[in-house]
C-alpha cells in the first residue's frame, strides 16, 4: 500500500516530530537528531537509496550529538552549590540583622530561619546580602552591592 509519500518527506515529517519533541523535552540531543533526518531527507532529494539515506542521516546524527557531547565536556560546570540552575535561590537577598565573631547569622528566608555563613574578604556587617551558595541547609551570603 503506497502511502503517497516520497522518502523526503518522510525524512521531512520525521525531522520536524524531532524538532517538536526536543522543544516539549529540552533535550537538545534530539535537535541533533534533527539534523540528522535533515541529512536523510537532502540525501533522499539527491535520489539515493534507501541505505545511502540511512547512512546519511546516521552519521550526521551521531557526529552532531558527539560533537555537542565534546562541546559540553569543554565547558566547566560550576559545583551544584554554586550552579543557578541547580538552585534558583542564587543571587536572592536577604536581611541580616548581626553576625556572630565567627562569621555565622541566622537569617529570615522564606517564611524560615536559616543558618548563614558569611563569604568574602571583608568582615560581615549587618544588612542586605546576597545569596551565594547553598552548603546543606546553610546559606552563603555575600554582602549586595548598592
Amino acid at each position: 500500500m503506497d502511502s503517497g509519500w516520497s522518502p523526503s518527506t518522510a525524512w521531512w515529517v520525521l525531522a520536524g516530530v524531532l524538532v517538536i519533541a526536543e522543544l516539549s523535552s529540552g533535550t537538545f540531543f534530539l535537535l541533533m537528531l534533527a539534523l540528522g533526518a535533515v541529512a536523510g531527507a537532502l540525501a533522499a532529494l539527491l535520489g539515493l537509496a534507501l541505505s545511502g539515506q540511512l547512512l546519511a542521516a546516521a552519521a550526521t546524527g551521531g557526529l552532531a550529538v558527539a560533537g555537542w557531547i565534546q562541546v559540553r565536556s569543554r565547558r566547566p560546570r560550576p559545583p551544584a552549590a554554586q550552579d543557578a540552575n541547580m538552585n534558583l535561590d542564587l543571587g536572592s537577598r536577604v536581611d541580616v540583622p548581626a553576625w556572630s565573631p565567627q562569621g555565622l547569622a541566622e537569617v529570615q528566608y522564606r517564611g524560615a530561619r536559616w543558618q548563614a555563613r558569611h563569604a568574602g574578604p571583608a568582615a560581615p556587617q549587618p544588612g542586605w546580602h546576597v545569596i551565594v551558595a547553598i552548603e546543606g541547609n546553610r546559606l552563603v551570603l555575600e554582602a549586595a552591592q548598592p
